[in-house]
């Protein structure tokens, strides 16, 4: 949620006052299906483990009951995967509306003459990056 985040950036005409910019996007759908996915993957694991080992001679007699779990583990891969590309994708735009050319470029005191104004330093993105190949 993008949007949510202001920026205040200097007015050069009065400069005790600052204007504010909010950035442009709401990413925050793919983030949370990953997330949701992720917290559901963990449950369904944990209550597998249990019919495991608490109840071997349940799953041993009961031929639906792998075939069921097998059909669920391969649902949560899928599922998994498209969480994951979906995420990737949300990761991207977002990279694509936080990067400090367009932020510059979506100020209005940049875009006066004679304005020279500098990003600075690139945002590391590392752990996010790592988020996406997990």
């Amino acid at each position: 949620r993008l949007y949510q985040i202001p920026f205040g950036m200097p007015n050069c005409e009065d400069e005790s006052e600052s204007r504010t910019l909010y950035l442009v996007g709401d990413f925050s759908a793919p983030a949370e299906f990953f997330v949701t996915l992720g917290v559901f993957s963990f449950l369904y694991s944990m209550a597998a483990l249990v019919l495991y080992l608490r109840f071997h001679s349940l799953y041993t007699e009961n031929t639906k009951l792998p075939f069921t779990d097998f059909c669920v583990t391969v649902c949560f891969a899928f599922f998994w995967l498209v969480a994951a590309a979906a995420w990737g994708k949300g990761l991207s735009d977002v990279k694509a509306a936080t990067r400090p050319s367009a932020l510059i470029a979506a100020m209005s005191v940049c875009q006066a003459d004679g304005v020279v104004c500098n990003a600075g330093t690139t945002p590391a993105m590392g752990l996010a990056n790592i988020s996406v190949v997990r």
